[in-house]
């Protein structure tokens, strides 16, 4: 399938925490551009500092997917606690952007277990300078997000971006 937005969960239904839903619009996604996304997620644990990501992102080159490298944090990089990152874009005690703060989902750990969602909600994306290798074109990524050693959560997307 060549382009065209998908996910789907990749811990063999063993994981304690699950994306049950995920829409993106527009697709392609376009930036700069509003993206509209509406989620929902289901936790059975929570999710506690720290918390480790560890990204893989592959770019389609005609037949052949490429994994692309870790360059200033962007790419298949490894998180090694996505709530320290949290805390520096979000100061603690003031309150977590629009619309999460509407619909009390929170932005900071740890996060309790139970069930979040997020009705169709529209994000700006600006302007960014992303360099050259992260364009046009068709991705996959694969986000894996681990406490000391054990899986919280596997998630894989496919979306192409288009930028102006």
């Amino acid at each position: 399938q060549v382009g065209g937005f998908s996910w789907e969960n990749c811990g063999d239904g063993k994981d304690p925490v699950v994306l049950q839903s995920l829409s993106v619009a527009p697709d392609p996604i376009s930036i700069p551009g509003n993206l509209r996304i509406s989620a929902a997620v289901n936790g059975r644990k929570a999710m506690a500092s720290p918390l480790k990501v560890v990204l893989v992102v592959e770019k389609a080159l005609g037949d052949l997917w490429i994994q692309l490298p870790c360059i200033d944090q962007l790419g298949s990089c490894t998180y090694d606690d996505i709530c320290t990152i949290l805390d520096d874009l979000i100061p603690p005690g003031t309150p977590c952007p629009e619309p999460l703060l509407t619909y009390g989902i929170p932005c900071h750990c740890p996060f309790k277990a139970g069930s979040y969602s997020l009705p169709a909600s529209d994000f700006a994306l600006p302007d960014v300078e992303l360099p050259s290798w992260m364009t046009n074109g068709n991705y996959r990524v694969q986000a894996v997000v681990s406490n000391k050693g054990e899986e919280l959560a596997c998630v894989r997307l496919a979306f192409s971006l288009q930028s102006q």
